[in-house]
């Protein structure tokens, strides 16, 4: 299916300008289930309920608070909050250009696809600059009445837009208790390396699927034909009281020191891949 565009900009650096599209690089694969009156299996409605009359109440009766404590709340009309809502705009304002390592995993919030909205020569320009001096634009914009911050990237040949959080957002690694134990002895640390090396091998995001969502459909699909659900029961592993050098072993000795063939093949296939688009990657365009 060809992926269709959910909003335009313009990329803007100084006086530069560059016309984009934008694409949802993820997509919401979470099961979703109609919630049926038992008694006659018909589409129940939520509603706001008075708690002190169990009446019903209209969208337009409700006005909105902000809660400042358990006994204190600030009533907010929506003619206030529609006058602090950021104005539309199509700019993608590049702020500065920074090193990829600078902006860490925590800060990452969704992805987009950017391509190029009528000529592509600036589009593919940008990219290639981005890619050759291996630096990321950061970025501010408003989409749908909501300011953004993110982050300019080239991935083969393409441009990406990573929205970001916002910095009172991250939890500071400082808030958490301070690790504490006893000190791991050289043979324990040297087998935990071990672990690592056997472990080691390029990332298939195919090898982890969502099981739950998986075992769902096989249930609709089954019970859809008339078939008995097959429901297996869940059967906890009883825990052990091993020290961490058992512990260890007994992964090693489970993996073994070579690597897993499947690991290989991938390794394989991916670099192939990677050779195959490399040379061809950096003109092509998006319909």
């Amino acid at each position: 299916m060809v992926a269709r565009a959910i909003w335009k900009g313009v990329i803007k650096a100084g006086t530069s300008e560059v016309p984009v599209k934008l694409y949802s690089a993820v997509q919401d694969r979470s099961i979703h289930f109609r919630l049926l009156h038992e008694k006659d299996l018909v589409p129940v409605k939520q509603r706001m309920i008075d708690p002190t009359s169990d009446e019903p109440v209209e969208y337009a009766e409700v006005k909105k608070a902000y809660s400042m404590s358990r006994t204190i709340s600030v009533i907010l009309d929506n003619e206030e909050l529609e006058e602090l809502t950021p104005k539309e705009s199509r700019e993608i304002e590049i702020t500065r250009f920074v090193d990829p390592h600078e902006i860490d995993h925590r800060w990452y919030s969704r992805a987009y696809y950017l391509g190029p909205d009528s000529s592509g020569d600036a589009y593919f320009a940008l990219a290639e600059a981005l890619a050759n001096k291996k630096k990321e634009g950061v970025v501010r914009f408003v989409m749908r009445k909501k300011s953004y911050i993110g982050a300019l990237r080239e991935d083969d040949g393409y441009l990406m837009l990573i929205v970001l959080r916002h910095a009172d957002e991250i939890v500071d690694l400082e808030s958490l208790p301070a690790p504490a134990g006893r000190a791991l002895d050289a043979r324990e640390i040297a087998m935990a390396e071990q672990l690592v090396d056997a472990l080691s091998g390029p990332f298939d995001p195919t090898q982890f699927r969502d099981e739950y969502r998986e075992r769902v459909l096989e249930l609709v699909e089954r019970k859809s034909k008339g078939l008995k659900p097959k429901v297996e029961k869940f059967r906890p592993r009883k825990p052990k009281d091993d020290s961490l050098d058992k512990v260890l072993a007994a992964s090693l000795a489970s993996i073994g020191k070579s690597k897993p063939a499947a690991a290989t093949k991938t390794a394989a296939k991916s670099s192939a891949k990677k050779r195959s688009t490399t040379s061809g990657s950096k003109r092509r365009r998006v319909a």
